[in-house]
């Protein structure tokens, strides 16, 4: 499948733009304006009357209507370049828009999970996610919240995975909070019957060193542990054995947001990606396709490189609001261009194989690094 992602293009354009300007107003301006364009449902083309004027649109204005349209005829837009040229600063916009390659719009996110030509996972395979933020630590939804809007949106089961505590500035929890939680989490399930599963699961910091920021005796304490990168991600420097070392240590399960990277800002972690593909396909980890707008990590192209490898996947929002959930459709829009299929996602496992996964990552038999074939689960 061709992309053809101009919401993309003109969100990319006005944040240009809004870089440019030496008015603060102006500047929040434009970026609200490409914020708008990028959580549109419906691409730009299907937005502009036979008169050629655009539909208006809540956040954009007439200034940022021209540069839209500009682009809708050119595919750039010559108001953008020309204050780009004119700004000295030609050389660190190029540097950012590099750094939002392979970013989905919303309306381009909907079209995939709409084409039924693309042979891979479909968005009713998806039972459950595994990476939510409560009120436990950076989020701002009470566990009951969270839990019924993961029920409202179809889902059999979710994992709940609040900071660890050594991540301070996303109030990471301290091991008495963690027991708590576990707690008030076993209270809802008695609640829940069989209708619905609610999953205690950690987000742990890897260290430089790829250490975590648990023992292994306090990780043994959850049911599921996403091991993610969030400090030198502005690095140039090779950070390959870092990552090498999280996904060997026999607590993790998920290695998520592997990158780090933030669209337009930060290119993330460097590392030899096809040695940390191999390392996680052969420790049975599952290797994450975080679904935030701003993340989108890993992209379509190199989850592809990982399936061929042999990985399994996790799809998840990264939600830190009951609203983002619906990131998840992101994720798994990423893998649906990476033609990753439902076998090979643990979102789309039935609870019972989900559980013997955790409790031993692995008793699923490797797929081969071709990526042929379906991997076989042990149930």
């Amino acid at each position: 499948m061709l992309l053809q992602d101009i919401n993309a293009r003109a969100a990319g354009f006005l944040r240009d733009l809004a870089m440019v300007q030496s008015s603060r107003p102006k500047m929040f301006g434009y970026k609200r304006a490409a914020a708008a364009v990028a959580s549109l449902e419906r691409p730009l083309t299907d937005l502009v009357g036979p008169n050629g004027t655009l539909t208006q649109i809540p956040g954009i204005g007439p200034a940022s209507t021209r540069v839209v349209l500009e682009v809708l005829e050119h595919g750039s837009s010559p108001v953008v370049e020309t204050a780009v040229a004119a700004s000295g600063q030609a050389a660190e916009i190029e540097r950012r828009r590099r750094l939002r390659i392979n970013f989905l719009s919303r309306a381009m996110v909907l079209e995939v999970l709409e084409d039924r030509r693309l042979p891979a996972v479909q968005p009713g395979d998806y039972r459950g996610d595994f990476q939510m933020h409560s009120d436990w630590s950076d989020g701002v939804a009470t566990l009951d919240t969270l839990a019924n809007a993961c029920q409202e949106r179809g889902y059999s089961h979710a994992a709940v995975t609040d900071h660890a505590h050594g991540l301070k500035i996303a109030g990471g929890m301290s091991m008495a909070e963690a027991a708590a939680q576990r707690a008030a989490i076993a209270q809802l399930n008695g609640g829940y019957g069989t209708a619905f599963r609610l999953i205690q699961g950690i987000e742990a910091n890897i260290a430089n060193d790829g250490s975590l920021d648990l023992s292994d005796d306090e990780a043994a304490q959850f049911d599921v542990v996403l091991a993610a990168p969030h400090s030198r991600l502005r690095t140039e420097i090779d950070q390959t054995e870092r990552l090498l070392a999280a996904v060997r240590n026999p607590r993790v399960h998920i290695l998520a947001h592997p990158r780090g990277r933030i669209t337009g800002s930060r290119a993330g972690v460097v590392a030899d990606w096809p040695r940390v593909f191999r390392a996680v396909a052969d420790e049975g980890v599952a290797i994450e396709i975080d679904g935030d707008p701003a993340r989108q990590d890993l992209d379509f192209m190199l989850a592809r490189q990982a399936m061929d490898a042999g990985c399994t996947f996790a799809l998840d929002s990264d939600a830190h609001t009951t609203g983002q959930l619906v990131y998840a459709e992101t994720a798994i829009a990423h893998a649906r261009l990476a033609s990753i299929p439902a076998s090979r996602i643990v979102n789309c496992w039935p609870l019972d194989r989900l559980l013997a996964w955790l409790a031993d990552r692995t008793s699923c038999e490797p797929v081969s690094p071709s990526g042929a074939g379906a991997r076989r689960h042990a149930t």
